[in-house]
């Protein structure tokens, strides 16, 4: 009888140990995750003024940041990388959501600078960055994706949504920088996606440079 009568105290004791476990865990996330925050909120200000070679401007960096947190986006794709910038933004609020990047850049030395600033600033887990041509890798990318960021060659905006678009789930969001400059590609990249009734496009013009913001219904 003694065994019997033992058994109920068993089981509860088991299950006070493993929500201690669950809770210790949380925690341990917790802290982890403030540390990244503040590591990476600390990079992305001390090198604030530092960003050339193509990179997004800070304010634009932050759009892109709050669109995947609001909505919590965990498959990205961005197409020109150069040294990281807006990546960095993008993995950011991925590892807030428990998502990942794929990031690519022709060039060899500005992909190599990017690794570079990805391990500075923690998040090099979050980031699969290639070293490639995406004229012929966004063709063999399966996705699907829900977040894609475009910051390359202009002319060729319109192929890369006619390549993604068929990639990017219900709710995703196609995105597409330097919207409000009169770059060869842009408008016509616009009049395309605006002609589509399957998504609904705007402009967030709260740096120079804009993005489009167009989400696929």
């Amino acid at each position: 009888m003694r065994s019997i009568r033992a058994k109920p105290w068993i089981a509860l004791g088991i299950l006070i140990f493993l929500c201690a476990a669950v809770i210790a865990a949380a925690a341990r996330h917790s802290r982890a995750s403030t540390a990244l925050d503040a590591r990476v909120e600390k990079f992305l200000n001390d090198q604030r003024s530092d960003w050339h070679d193509w990179n997004v401007p800070y304010q634009d960096g932050k759009v892109l940041h709050d669109l995947i947190v609001r909505n919590h986006y965990t498959r990205a794709l961005e197409i020109g990388t150069s040294s990281g910038h807006s990546a960095i933004w993008i993995a950011w609020a991925l590892s807030k959501t428990g998502g990942k990047l794929i990031t690519i850049e022709i060039d060899a030395k500005l992909h190599q600078k990017a690794l570079q600033n990805f391990k500075a600033a923690g998040l090099e887990a979050f980031i699969d960055a290639r070293h490639s041509d995406a004229h012929q890798l966004v063709k063999e990318l399966e996705g699907p994706f829900d977040f894609i960021f475009m910051d390359a060659d202009k002319e060729w905006y319109t192929q890369y949504f006619k390549d993604l678009g068929p990639k990017l789930v219900k709710g995703g969001c196609f995105t597409a920088h330097n919207a409000s400059n009169a770059y060869s590609g842009i408008k016509e990249f616009l009049d395309y996606i605006r002609s589509r009734p399957d998504y609904q496009t705007s402009i967030d013009r709260s740096s120079s440079s804009g993005i489009s913001i167009s989400y696929k219904k």
